[in-house]
C-alpha cells in the first residue's frame, strides 16, 4: 500500500475578505470566525485520520501560521502562483512525483471528518482516483494514486461542473475511479444549516 498525503489547500483567512458572501449575514468579524473554525477543524479532522502525512499549503503565504497553533506534525508549505488549477496540479505532480498518493481536500466542508478521510484513503487502494463530490456541482476531496495536468487544465473552477468535468477527464484518461457520497459546502447563508450542530454562533436563527 502506498503511503498517503492528505494536502489541506487553504486561503489565509483575513477579516473582511473571508467568506464574503456570508458578511451580510454574520458580519465581517463572524465570517472570519467562521473561516479560521472551518481551517482549523479541517487540519485537526485531517491528523486524527491518521492516514498518512498532513500538509497544510497556504495562498498567499505562511504569515499567520503561529495565529493557528497548527499542530508539529502537519507539514506547511506555499501555493505559489497561477489559478487554482495551476496551483493544484503542481502540488499533485509534486507528490504523486515522490510515490506517495495524495488527497486533496479544501476547507469549506466541516462534513469531511476523519471517517470520511480514511474512506477516501481505503477507497485508494482500489482504484487509481477517489473523488467525493460536492452538492454544489465541486468536489470536496480528491485522491489520486496518478497524476495528469488533465484533472486541472481549462476547468471552469467555481461552477456546478467541475466534479462531472473531471469524471469525465478520468474517463479520457482510462483510470479507475470510486465515488464516495456526496457532501455540503459552506459557502453561502442556506449552507449554515450544514454545519455541525454545536457551532451555534454560526447558525443564526437555525435550530441545534
Amino acid at each position: 500500500m502506498k503511503n498517503i498525503r492528505i494536502v489541506i489547500l487553504a486561503k489565509v483567512p483575513n477579516a473582511g475578505f473571508s467568506k464574503s458572501r456570508l458578511i451580510p449575514l454574520l458580519g465581517a468579524e463572524g465570517a472570519h470566525a467562521l473561516a479560521l473554525r472551518l481551517l482549523k477543524h479541517t487540519v485537526t479532522e485531517a491528523v486524527r485520520a491518521r492516514v498518512g502525512t498532513v500538509e497544510l499549503c497556504l495562498t498567499p503565504d505562511n504569515a499567520m501560521l503561529g495565529s493557528l497553533k497548527i499542530p508539529p506534525t502537519v507539514r506547511c508549505s506555499s501555493q505559489g502562483s497561477g489559478d487554482l488549477g495551476d496551483r493544484m496540479a503542481r502540488i499533485g505532480a509534486r507528490v504523486v512525483s515522490t510515490g506517495e498518493a495524495v488527497i486533496l481536500i479544501g476547507t469549506d466542508c466541516p462534513a469531511l471528518d476523519a471517517g470520511r478521510l480514511r474512506q477516501v484513503a481505503e477507497s485508494l487502494t482500489l482504484a487509481d482516483t477517489v473523488l467525493v463530490p460536492a452538492v454544489d456541482g465541486g468536489y470536496v476531496a480528491l485522491g489520486l494514486n496518478r497524476f495528469d495536468p488533465l484533472l486541472f487544465s481549462d476547468m471552469a473552477w467555481s461552477t456546478d461542473s467541475v466534479a462531472f468535468t473531471t469524471l469525465c477527464r478520468v474517463g479520457q484518461l482510462g483510470w479507475t475511479v470510486h465515488l464516495l457520497p456526496m457532501l455540503h459546502d459552506i459557502d453561502r447563508p442556506d449552507d449554515l444549516k450544514w454545519l455541525p450542530a454545536q457551532w451555534t454562533e454560526f447558525r443564526p436563527g437555525i435550530p441545534a
